[in-house]
């Protein structure tokens, strides 16, 4: 095997560059993954148009993270995988040992960082031991490897999910139809909500909603969604909202948009140092609650998997364009402006 690939390598703000590269050596408990496809993600278009606090300290940087491929190297002690295996991996692992990780909140493990795995936008990805060990699945041969790349992202909707303690017969709204809100629809629909409410600016995001499950669309440009919510639940508000964007201006527009004891989501992840205001009169005699929820644990990367497998989430809706590594910035691009769903990678 040649020791070098092609690879997407992300230098800073919007300037990410498809050159070759050395393949990545694996140590011991590390597997080799050929990457089969990879998909586009809200965090990749973020790292491309704003820049990313870890990936800038390392430029240039192996980018990407959402994958499916067959393993072709596996490392010293490696014992349930073996070269040719299909499987999806995530992008990061907890140690399992740590005070969090001892209390079922794995997400806020210290060491996630450290395991931090990028370059799925590339032939081939390092996957590091935590990830093997942690958040790594082999996948049947009736998924492709282009579905199977959405276990990630949708673990973290599971976790969203979860979270949100839906009941039978609620009404959920949720900000924000890009990928990760219309998973977020298409599970919401599956724990029970009997309303689904999706606001977004872009047609094409709206009319996949429709499609995904979602009862009713908003265009925020052409009328107020919390006035809208408020008209479609008798002046209450939502029993759930759940904020899918990261805009500071969009979680206070959650909260407005909750009835009295009900739970605001916020889901999506705002750029470090903004901050958010809530009425505190609101905020403590209405009983609202409020919950931030960040990335996924073990046992939702296995349910994900399962849900995929099952074909409960619709990857077709999720997944509107496929592309060839080389046109990677492009792909970037039209996911920023609206222009499609998420982007499929072939290295």
């Amino acid at each position: 095997m040649s020791r070098r690939m092609k690879a997407a390598m992300y230098y800073g703000i919007g300037d990410v560059r498809y050159e070759e590269t050395d393949i990545p050596e694996i140590g011991r408990g590390e597997l080799l993954v050929r990457v089969g496809k990879a998909l586009t993600c809200g965090t990749d278009v973020k790292t491309y148009k704003r820049g990313h606090p870890i990936l800038i300290k390392h430029i240039p940087a192996l980018f990407g993270h959402e994958y499916g491929g067959a393993i072709e190297a596996v490392g010293e002690g490696v014992r349930h995988f073996k070269e040719g295996m299909r499987v999806v991996a995530t992008n990061s692992a907890p140690c399992g040992e740590c005070f969090f990780c001892k209390r079922d909140m794995p997400n806020l493990c210290a060491e996630l960082k450290d395991s931090l795995v990028n370059g799925a936008f590339a032939e081939y990805i390092r996957v590091p031991e935590a990830v093997v060990r942690w958040n790594t699945h082999q996948i049947p041969d009736s998924l492709s490897f282009r579905d199977a790349a959405l276990t990630e992202p949708l673990a973290c909707v599971v976790h969203g999910i979860e979270e949100s303690n839906i009941k039978l017969g609620d009404t959920v709204v949720i900000i924000g139809a890009g990928p990760i809100g219309q998973m977020m629809v298409m599970l919401a629909k599956k724990h029970g909500a009997s309303t689904v409410i999706a606001t977004d600016l872009a047609d094409l995001r709206r009319d996949i909603a429709l499609k995904a499950g979602a009862d009713i669309v908003i265009n925020p440009s052409e009328e107020d969604p919390v006035e809208r919510v408020r008209e479609e639940t008798s002046g209450r508000g939502a029993d759930v909202v759940i904020e899918a964007v990261g805009l500071p201006k969009l979680w206070e527009q959650a909260v407005k948009m909750t009835r009295d004891a009900g739970t605001t989501v916020l889901f999506g992840g705002a750029a470090s140092g903004t901050t958010f205001e809530v009425d505190t009169v609101r905020f403590h005699y209405g009983q609202l609650t409020l919950k931030g929820v960040f990335h996924l644990k073990p046992r939702h990367v296995e349910q994900a998997l399962k849900l995929i497998i099952a074909k409960d989430v619709n990857p077709d809706l999720l997944i509107s364009h496929e592309m060839p590594l080389e046109k990677i910035n492009e792909a970037l691009e039209m996911m920023s402006e609206g222009k499609t769903m998420k982007v499929a990678i072939s290295p």
